[in-house]
């Protein structure tokens, strides 16, 4: 399916990679659900800009009800259910080399948001959406994932840990979806510069960053973006249970 028939849901699309992810839809003609739980001023005023190919529609997606609505929301809106999700949002987290907790601080409680922030969200959009894509035969699927997984140049313990559980959710649901016309990939962003998430980091961490990198660049959200897109695209249609790492080469695989 080609990306001007798509109905694109993107979590937590109100800011940063989530805004640069519905402004890449939006641009290939997508229709765009901007989906935010606290940012409804910054939802609206994006959706705004877009015009009727996005709507704003607010839901904790760690909530499975409030999940269900959005999906029955989002279809009453453009008169078609959703084909493909981005599961971009975080949950209460900041990428701040400082004030971090370390090995001794870290509790199971940090854990446990960052896994229900990312894998329980993740499962709660999936399965909201599954039954649409099974009986279309098609569906998209694209989990926001991060290089620490791989190369944990700061060691944020809950935050890395539930990307990496993330990436065998991605993996088992590719291989069970792929007969349904359903693919399920992954794209792991470097840090970011700069997000509202990433505003805590030091100039050393960018620094240390853009260095090591071949590209000597720091990654930018509209980089991670066109990734996205090509995973929704017709051109991705035999790739599934992949992890693309988008980060200027830092990280080699």
């Amino acid at each position: 399916m080609n990306l001007d028939k798509q109905v694109v849901l993107v979590t937590g699309g109100s800011r940063g990679l989530g805004a640069a992810i519905v402004k890449a839809f939006a641009n290939q003609g997508a229709n765009v659900v901007v989906n935010y739980h606290s940012g409804q001023d910054k939802a609206e005023a994006l959706v705004s800009k877009i015009g009727m190919q996005a709507v704003a529609i607010k839901a904790d997606v760690r909530d499975k009800t409030e999940v269900a609505a959005m999906f029955a929301e989002a279809k009453a809106h453009f008169g078609a259910a959703i084909t493909t999700i981005v599961n971009n949002a975080l949950v209460n987290f900041s990428f701040d080399p400082v004030k971090r907790k370390d090995a001794s601080a870290i509790g199971w409680e940090d854990y446990l948001e960052q896994l229900e922030g990312s894998v329980q969200a993740s499962m709660n959009t999936l399965q909201a959406g599954l039954e649409a894509m099974k009986e279309q035969n098609f569906g998209r699927i694209i989990n926001i994932g991060t290089n620490l997984v791989q190369h944990p140049v700061v060691p944020y313990h809950d935050y890395t840990t539930s990307k990496a559980a993330l990436i065998g959710f991605t993996r088992n649901m590719a291989n069970e979806l792929g007969v349904e016309g359903i693919t399920v990939n992954m794209v792991s962003g470097g840090l970011l510069k700069v997000t509202d998430a990433s505003k805590a980091t030091t100039d050393e961490v960018f620094d240390i960053i853009e260095n090591s990198t071949p590209l000597r660049k720091v990654t930018a959200p509209e980089d991670v973006a066109d990734a996205v897109l090509f995973f929704a695209s017709p051109w991705s249609r035999a790739v599934t249970g992949q992890n693309l790492i988008v980060d200027g080469g830092l990280v080699m695989r």
